[in-house]
Parts: structure tokens; sequence; C-alpha cells
């Protein structure tokens, strides 16, 4: 999972057609999901672990899951998936490995090293970067995904949509989870994982860094329709599996702007991948 928030008038890059093998400059990370207890999480492959909202809501996050094989609700996405995939906030690497399974030419992105490292280790494509940072491919994916919550990085669903139409190519495809009940909030949360409670001992440098609250996002699909139709995404389905909740939107028809087509040029030459992992 991804959180850094978009800095403000940053431009979308263009892909380069080839480049050197390497991970490219590291991306500005969150050191909520970059240190402990998110890390360790993912190190050992299970919980507990949950988002802590300031008045004490907790919501689980389903680290087991993650860090499994991926299953079928996983599945009936990444069958709707059309082209290249960009998985953005990957994670351990499940649906990056299982795309590439599939036959798909996939890139996880993460603010995690250790997400990063997971993905790899299973053999996926990964870059440690955010989504609001340059990216390969930029304006050539043909799917994006936001699974596993992540329709709530940067706790703002308008920003994170507008993001997406710059990495889509043409009639590309945005398949996002939506929360499984009707609900629209933004909040500021910190990761928890439960042995942080009165009584406790200090916490380490890397726990106290996690404990900064950040932005999020909850939004179930009648508001994630809603903030769609505004942006001019088209609906293309809404399913639902195993109690989870998904939507796919094509992306909106817009014409790119001569100074982001500028920018997007720098970008890609500063921001070397794998050339296997560029959509072309």
């Amino acid at each position: 999972m991804s959180t850094t928030v978009p800095p403000s008038g940053l431009a979308a890059p263009a892909p380069a057609e080839s480049a050197e093998t390497g991970t490219g400059p590291a991306a500005p990370r969150s050191a909520s999901w970059g240190a402990d207890p998110y890390a360790n999480a993912l190190r050992t492959g299970r919980g507990p672990l949950f988002l802590r909202r300031s008045d004490g809501w907790l919501l689980p996050l389903d680290v087991e899951r993650w860090c499994s094989d991926a299953g079928s609700a996983d599945l009936s996405a990444l069958h709707r998936c059309e082209g290249p995939v960009l998985d953005v906030g990957c994670g351990p690497g499940r649906l990056v490995a299982e795309l590439a399974s599939l036959g798909h030419r996939a890139l996880g992105i993460d603010v995690s090293e250790t997400a990063v490292a997971r993905t790899r280790g299973l053999g996926g494509a990964a870059l440690l970067r955010s989504v609001f940072d340059p990216l390969p491919g930029e304006g050539r994916w043909g799917t994006l995904l936001l699974l596993d919550g992540n329709i709530g990085i940067g706790g703002d669903p308008a920003a994170l949509l507008d993001r997406a139409a710059d990495l889509l190519g043409v009639g590309g495809l945005l398949i996002a989870e939506t929360a499984p009940v009707d609900v629209d909030e933004r909040v500021r949360v910190r990761l928890d994982d439960g042995r942080g409670g009165p009584g406790a001992s200090p916490a380490p440098a890397a726990r106290e860094a996690a404990a900064e609250p950040f932005p999020w996002a909850r939004i179930g699909t009648p508001a994630l329709l809603r903030h769609a139709g505004a942006g001019g995404w088209r609906t293309a389905d809404q399913w639902g599996s195993e109690g989870r909740t998904f939507v796919s939107l094509r992306r909106p028809v817009r014409e790119r702007s001569a100074r982001t087509s500028s920018q997007s040029a720098e970008s890609a030459n500063s921001a070397p991948v794998i050339s296997s992992q560029l959509p072309k």
C-alpha cells in the first residue's frame, strides 16, 4: 500500500521505449508504510495490523490474505485486466505474481521497501515509488489496479482518479476495490499492531515514525461512482465476490497538455526500469 500525497503541480511523465535494468531513484516514502509495524507484518506474513483513527476506531488490515496467493475474489478482478497492468500499492506482490502467470506484463509500485522486496522475491517486477511520483509508461498502461483499500491512498479519491487518468492509455481501465458499505469519508489514521497500548514499553524510532498519522479515505461503490462521474469516467462494470466489492471504470477522454508532455520526457529518462516492464 502507498500513502504519499501528491505534490502541487506534479506533471505526468511518459515512458522511455527501452531502459537499463534498475530501480531508478528511490521514491519519497511515507514513514508509516516504510517502517514498523507494516514492514514487520509483511516480513512475517501475519497480523494483527490496523488503521487507527484518532477517536480509537480500528480498521483491521488483512495481512494474511495479502501475503497469500491470489484468491477467487482477486481473480474476479484480474481476469478483467486488459493490456499491461500497473498495480498501485502492490504490497507483498500476490497480484503482480498472479498477473505474470496469466500472461500479463505487470508492474507493482509501493512506498514500502519490504513490500517491493517481497514482490520481487515472488518473481514480480516492482519499483519503490508512490503513485504520485514520475512512473514508467505514463499514459500507456492498459489497466490500473487499486485493490485492498488502495482507493484510499492520499485521502482524496478525486485526486487519485485524476492521477490514474494520467497513467492510463486511451480507453484504459481502472479496477478499484471499494468499501462494502455506503461510505465516503476522509480521515487521518496511523498504523497500529495492537502492541502500543497503555503500559507498553517506549517505542523505538521506527515505531514512533509509524505512529505518525497520515491521510486516508474510505469510499463505497455509490460514492466512487459519483466521484468518477464528475471526472468524466465511464462505468464499465461493478460486482462482488467473497464479501468484497469492485468497480471498473473507463478512462475519461481528455487532452494532455504540452507542459505535461515536455516534463514526461525528462522524467522517463531519469527513471530506468527493466524494458520488459514498460507497456508498448
